[in-house]
């Protein structure tokens, strides 16, 4: 079955890809991928250069971005961190809601040096975009993690309310701690809310080869040391 990368974070996410957009394009040509989507992290800064490479490389191109979602609301039990969210450009009105939601984000509600989505945006800039809950870093996924089925539930027919018909449960098996039992939980709550279910990989270089200088890039915008033992390492 073809497998089509929907995460990819290129040069443009400066803290945590290195992929370049013209190489990427080429590599999901030479793999056989019909389609490729872009999903910097809170930016559409390599947008025109990434539909310019897909075309050139006869691979339809998908805009999206990987969105920080403000924590919800502040209610009791509710989230204490930005979520994350990978919303995908469906049509026009899609890409131009997208623009205003960054924009609203970069330019009044700009935390810890990163815009964050109000929950409340979404009901006005929705149309047209499709989302994906954003894994275990989602806010579907983190209550998941925290044993709150109620709260994860609710969050996910709020996104599904939100989004109707354009809502999917983001599944990521790639070794990291957490994933297995966020998996086991989103594909029962999916079944039970009778969603639909989406497996991604996050992408943010192009070959093993690559990894050593990617967890350079990452140290360098954490401000941590690569011989660090201790450091976190989230790749």
């Amino acid at each position: 079955m073809p497998f089509i990368h929907l995460r990819t974070h290129t040069e443009f996410s400066v803290v945590d890809g290195m992929l370049r957009i013209d190489a990427l394009a080429a590599a999901a040509r030479a793999d056989g991928q019909g389609a490729l989507a872009i999903s910097d992290l809170n930016n559409l800064f390599g947008t025109v250069k990434f539909y310019s490479a897909c075309r050139k490389e006869g691979v339809k191109p998908i805009i999206g971005v990987d969105v920080l979602m403000e924590p919800n609301g502040g209610a009791p039990g509710g989230d204490r961190q930005a979520s994350r969210l990978l919303l995908l450009v469906q049509n026009t009105v899609g890409y131009l809601n997208l623009c205003q939601l960054l924009a609203r984000g970069w330019v009044s509600n700009a935390q810890r040096a990163q815009a964050w989505i109000k929950w409340e945006w979404l009901t006005e800039l929705g149309d047209g975009l499709i989302a994906l809950s954003g894994g275990d870093l989602g806010a579907v996924g983190q209550a998941l993690l925290s044993g709150e089925a109620e709260r994860a539930a609710a969050l996910a027919q709020r996104l599904s309310t939100l989004f109707p018909g354009r809502f999917y449960i983001e599944l990521q098996r790639a070794g990291l701690p957490g994933n297995e039992a966020h998996v086991r939980a989103a594909v029962g709550l999916a079944a039970d809310l009778k969603l639909p279910g989406v497996a991604t990989h996050t992408v943010q270089f192009l070959g093993a080869d690559d990894y050593e200088a990617h967890e350079a890039r990452v140290c360098i915008a954490d401000g941590e040391m690569l011989s660090n033992p201790r450091r976190v390492k989230r790749f």
